[in-house]
């Protein structure tokens, strides 16, 4: 079995071509929250993933074998449910309506400009379609937002030592 215990965010600093050779190992959601586990890459290959515990995976992060190779996280597509507002009811304010009820209850939340993605849960489809949102069972790949308070992150490409006066 090939051992991982290094990370490389978003494969930050690697050179294209070195990723293009890389294997993968697609994952779903509840895989990436796992700091251990075992699986098998797109070589073949049994990998023993062994992170920080913590450790959160995120489609494009790039794992370090101890032998040096490298393997490329991929967000499998998941079973999820896409919420959009209804352009006959509603407006878009209601998806930003439906992000902080989703975030009072501890959600896990991808957030796009258009759309928001969850987890299955029937009872919260029932709520959001009662706020006149449209509610669709999807396969998609699952980035919820990582949290307030969760380290790493991703990069917003500007400083945020903001300064005021």
């Amino acid at each position: 079995m090939l051992t991982i215990n290094k990370l490389i965010a978003q494969g930050q600093g690697l050179a294209a071509a070195l990723l293009k050779r890389a294997a993968s190992i697609e994952l779903d959601w509840d895989v990436r929250q796992k700091s251990r586990f075992e699986t098998i890459d797109s070589a073949g290959r049994q990998i023993g993933i062994f992170l920080p515990r913590g450790t959160v995976l995120r489609g494009g992060d790039v794992l370090v074998a101890q032998d040096g190779s490298l393997i490329k996280v991929v967000a499998a597509p998941q079973t999820v449910l896409k919420i959009t507002h209804c352009p006959h009811h509603g407006t878009p304010f209601d998806l930003i309506r439906a992000a902080y009820h989703l975030g009072n209850r501890h959600v896990p939340i991808e957030l796009k400009p258009d759309h928001l993605k969850i987890e299955p849960d029937h009872v919260l489809a029932d709520m959001l379609r009662a706020m006149h949102l449209i509610v669709v069972e999807v396969n998609e790949a699952f980035e919820p937002e990582s949290g307030a308070y969760a380290s790493g992150g991703h990069a917003h490409g500007h400083d945020h030592d903001h300064h005021h006066a």
